[in-house]
């Protein structure tokens, strides 16, 4: 690995024009993120709209985000479908577009059985020299991956860590329990960061770090060093802003909640469309109830 991927990652959106990914909006956004509480970035995953981009645009957006912060900035590349052939085709150009990490998810839709998931993901690390994260996220891909596949997993040895979405906490315990050492799990859900770091996680890949990154960052770290009610109180004053970024599908809220704060993060791409004028209205409403820490960009 490159650089250390560190506690606190953006799970960072994908801006778009009308004609396709925008590339400066992208650049500016990736420093903002880091000059803003985040230690790294995770990209084209789900907050970035993968689903939506063609491999190429993949790829393309890999080089223009490594070009954008420089050498130093930790990033870990969304990079796996549910075909296992596509899902090579883009581990195999992660290291070469600068990447020092791979996310891999689940597979969705074809719900593989657990022996199905542990080859899937033991071919795609085997097929590069980076280090992956796996990404289970039940909830987007109808498959949980069991606790008992994830520790199998974690004895590949590039598989280095795990996010975890399932928002299943006996499942994490079992996780964080028998994980060799060196095993990392980064929560997937804002709301179970504190706790699932109290546990013994690792931190987390957020959404909600778009905007209050550093103080996400001031949470994580008390929940590391043991002091819970330090983070027990910034969980609850920053999981009301947390939801709301849910209150429709991620990431349509947040992209609608930088570009309010002076972001620019453009319009979801189809099927995603912008948040009803409901939602506008609430998750305006949470946003000024709170300090906003990315920095406003042109």
């Amino acid at each position: 690995m490159t650089n250390e991927i560190g506690r606190v990652l953006t799970a960072m959106v994908t801006p778009f024009t009308a004609d396709g990914v925008d590339e400066e909006a992208l650049g500016r956004l990736a420093r903002a993120l880091l000059a803003s509480g985040s230690d790294g970035l995770v990209i084209t995953g789900t907050t970035g709209e993968a689903p939506s981009l063609s491999m190429e645009e993949q790829v393309a957006v890999w080089r223009a985000v490594r070009a954008a912060v420089g050498p130093d900035a930790g990033l870990v590349a969304g990079a796996s479908t549910n075909s296992t052939g596509e899902s090579l085709e883009l581990v195999t150009q992660g290291a070469d577009a600068g990447m020092d990490a791979l996310m891999l998810t689940v597979p969705y839709y074809n719900k593989p059985p657990q022996e199905g998931l542990v080859r899937h993901f033991t071919t795609l690390a085997e097929a590069t020299p980076l280090p992956c994260i796996l990404y289970n996220v039940p909830s987007r891909t109808s498959l949980n991956m069991a606790a008992e596949t994830t520790l199998r997993l974690a004895e590949v040895p590039n598989i280095v860590g795990v996010k975890e979405a399932s928002g299943d906490f006996a499942q994490i315990a079992a996780i964080l329990e028998g994980a060799p050492e060196g095993f990392r799990m980064w929560s997937g859900n804002d709301g179970d960061t504190a706790q699932m770091v109290a546990m013994g996680g690792y931190g987390v890949i957020s959404v909600a770090s778009h905007l209050i990154g550093d103080q996400i960052h001031e949470m994580v770290a008390a929940a590391a060093d043991g002091r819970q009610d330090d983070a027990q109180a910034l969980h609850e004053r920053l999981l009301p802003l947390m939801d709301i970024l849910f209150i429709e599908s991620n990431p349509i809220p947040v992209k609608f909640a930088l570009n309010e704060v002076g972001v620019t993060a453009g319009e979801p791409r189809l099927p995603l469309i912008p948040p009803s004028e409901a939602s506008q209205a609430a998750i305006r409403a949470e946003l000024a109830k709170h300090r906003i820490d990315v920095t406003a960009t042109v």
